[in-house]
């Protein structure tokens, strides 16, 4: 099954601009609620994660608009995405449902934690425009969670500000390590998962129709 590049490109752009429109509505109900910290705001991994996955798969969607194909860097920053996309999900649904502050918008909560998580899981699965990603580099995805731990565990224990309570140093540093490295092996068996995937190759994107001049240009 082939599909068109610029239906592709679209249903990204459009997965993409849900997101941020999610977290634009969440940042600003907050704000109209409370003052706002922008730095804690944009601190929550959920957020951090929801936006890099939304880069990544704009940047996509414009090469491909453009008949270009996406660098080896572009895609492995998508794969790691995706598995970040997968731990949100899946923390979120196991350890933080029912638990007081987070997303307080119920739509908006839906698209950062169910919705896009579910939408970069399957646009990886379905569309073929990535090559099988090399196990080599498979620990480029520790990289980014690995920072935001410990820029979390240094908030936590200079001005106390956790964006999530099983990671507050009150509750014992034991149990917060516990948990960070649960977060490590969480995310390398995503990003494990999502690198094993990109095997797949289900739905073929087909190339973008060269415009008018670029066709004039071949021709010669």
């Amino acid at each position: 099954m082939t599909v068109p590049a610029p239906s592709v490109a679209v249903l990204r752009l459009f997965a993409a601009g849900l997101t941020g429109v999610a977290v634009t509505a969440t940042f600003l109900s907050t704000a109209a609620r409370t003052t706002i910290n922008p730095v804690n705001f944009f601190g929550f991994f959920t957020i951090q994660s929801n936006l890099l996955a939304a880069a990544a798969l704009v940047l996509t969607a414009a090469l491909c608009l453009l008949g270009r194909p996406a660098p080896a860097w572009l895609e492995l920053a998508r794969a790691a995405t995706t598995g970040y996309m997968i731990v949100v999900g899946l923390v979120y649904n196991t350890l933080l449902t029912g638990l007081a502050g987070g997303v307080e918008l119920p739509w908006a909560n839906t698209v950062l934690h169910v919705l896009f998580p579910l939408y970069c899981l399957l646009d990886w699965v379905l569309f073929a425009d990535r090559a099988p990603q090399p196990w080599r580099r498979l620990w480029v995805v520790l990289i980014y969670p690995v920072l935001w731990c410990a820029v979390v565990l240094v908030r936590g224990a200079t001005d106390g500000w956790v964006p999530y309570p099983f990671l507050d140093p009150a509750t014992g540093y034991g149990s917060v390590f516990g948990y960070v490295l649960l977060i490590a092996v969480t995310v390398i068996v995503a990003g494990a998962a999502v690198f094993g995937l990109s095997r797949l190759r289900p739905v073929t994107v087909g190339p973008v129709t060269a415009r008018p001049a670029e066709q004039a240009t071949t021709r010669g």
